[in-house]
């Protein structure tokens, strides 16, 4: 098992900046319409390149995030001097704490692992543009450019920005999520003429009682983790010969094995889902051997000199799974009960909770002697797609997404329960 990273005595502290050796960032009074944003963006520019001539500045908008607005701002036709000016979603605060994304921008800056961030303004952030490519599906499972992935990642997770033992920010913000679903969202989501396929709150509140008791007991270490890396939040920069990550709105600290195999469901793609993309398991220990050996490195002390054992390979793998899901061929041929009886999720057709199998059948006791538990990101991204579906301006099908996630999530959750932690 890897371990803990060790103190940073060079991050920041708490606040908007100025501890630690970080200069605060500025901030402009002025707020940005989400529904045109380029009057404002301008206004922003205007303040921060006084020495820009209006009829100069280009902009472009990009069209691939489904939390916020995002465009760019440049006079040079290579982009070089780009400004970012990304404008918070709406109700967007009810899912990202802002004063933590800001914090946790800055530990990344000072640790070179973030672009320059110019200024905060009402509803957003304006930073510098990173040059490069935006990852996709295709670029994720190459050997390649997924070793620098993995490499990225670990200087993420080796990063330490307190003296305190971190506590994982999962539970706090599933039950977070859960409790918008419930209160925001109940009428919506309990509706019987709505589609069969969004389940219940009290189904929801079960699965989490259920993962929180399971999941804890794994032993991934709690790190820095990006918890939302999906593959458009990766710029490859070929020039370079690197990769830096983008939008740390989810950041924070985390099971380590939770942001792997986050990222490892984003292999199947955000707007054309495909879980066919989930790296097979050749692919993830090739991942897991770059990521452990660059997390051993940054944590032990020994450049160029870390060994990565069979044992440590294989414990990773498994608890990632856990918290992701598993779709190879060495899983996808177990052969599972079938049918719709009480031990079996109405809507999907798959087990629940052990409680509810019935009582001395095979998936009983299979249920009762499992370790380990479901995945945990589908779960955390499908209630925030029910939420992102009522508040969201932004043209994406949020209810299909959170269908699909929940989909998986029960699909996959007798699965990974066979994956076994090495003793």
């Amino acid at each position: 098992m890897a371990a803990a990273p060790a103190r940073c005595p060079d991050c920041p502290g708490p606040g908007r900046g100025g501890g630690g050796g970080t200069p605060a960032v500025p901030h402009l009074g002025i707020a940005v319409d989400e529904g045109d944003v380029l009057p404002g963006a301008l206004r922003i520019v205007r303040r921060l390149r006084p020495a820009w001539e209006p009829a100069t500045v280009k902009t472009k908008l990009f069209t691939d995030g489904i939390t916020n607005k995002l465009v760019a701002c440049y006079t040079d036709e290579g982009m070089a001097d780009a400004l970012l000016v990304r404008v918070y979603g709406r109700k967007t605060e009810l899912l990202v704490d802002r004063e933590t994304e800001l914090r946790n921008f800055q530990v990344l800056r000072a640790h070179g692992c973030a672009p320059d961030l110019y200024c905060a303004f009402q509803n957003g952030l304006c930073y510098q543009f990173l040059p490069g490519i935006a990852l996709g599906p295709d670029h994720v499972r190459d050997p390649h450019i997924f070793r620098l992935v993995a490499r990225e990642m670990a200087r993420v997770h080796a990063i330490h920005a307190n003296g305190s033992l971190p506590r994982p920010i999962l539970w706090q913000k599933l039950h977070k999520y859960l409790s918008l679903v419930k209160t925001e969202l109940s009428p919506k989501v309990s509706d019987p003429s709505l589609p069969q396929d969004v389940p219940s709150p009290e189904a929801l509140e079960q699965e989490l009682a259920w993962m929180k008791e399971t999941l804890s007991q794994l032993g991934s270490p709690v790190v820095l983790c990006h918890n939302d890396l999906l593959c458009k939040n990766i710029i490859y920069d070929r020039t370079r010969e690197r990769v830096r990550f983008i939008d740390y709105e989810y950041t924070g600290y985390n099971y380590q094995a939770f942001d792997i195999g986050n990222h490892f469901n984003e292999f199947a793609g955000v707007k054309e889902v495909d879980y066919g993309l989930y790296p097979s398991k050749e692919t993830q220990l090739q991942w897991l051997h770059s990521y452990l050996q660059a997390y051993k490195e940054l944590t032990q002390g020994h450049p160029g000199d870390s060994q990565v054992s069979q044992e440590e390979l294989e414990t990773l793998y498994v608890q990632v799974n856990k918290f992701s899901l598993v779709e190879d061929s060495q899983f996808s041929r177990l052969e599972l009960p079938g049918g719709q009886h009480r031990g079996w999720h109405p809507l999907f057709s798959i087990p629940l909770l052990p409680s509810l199998a019935p009582a001395g059948s095979s998936l009983w006791r299979a249920q009762k002697s499992r370790r380990g538990p479901a995945p945990a990101s589908h779960f955390l991204w499908a209630c925030w797609g029910l939420i992102q579906d009522k508040y969201s301006t932004i043209d994406f099908n949020f209810l299909r997404y959170a269908k699909l996630r929940f989909k998986q999530y029960f699909k996959m959750k007798p699965v990974v329960t066979a994956l076994q932690v090495p003793k």
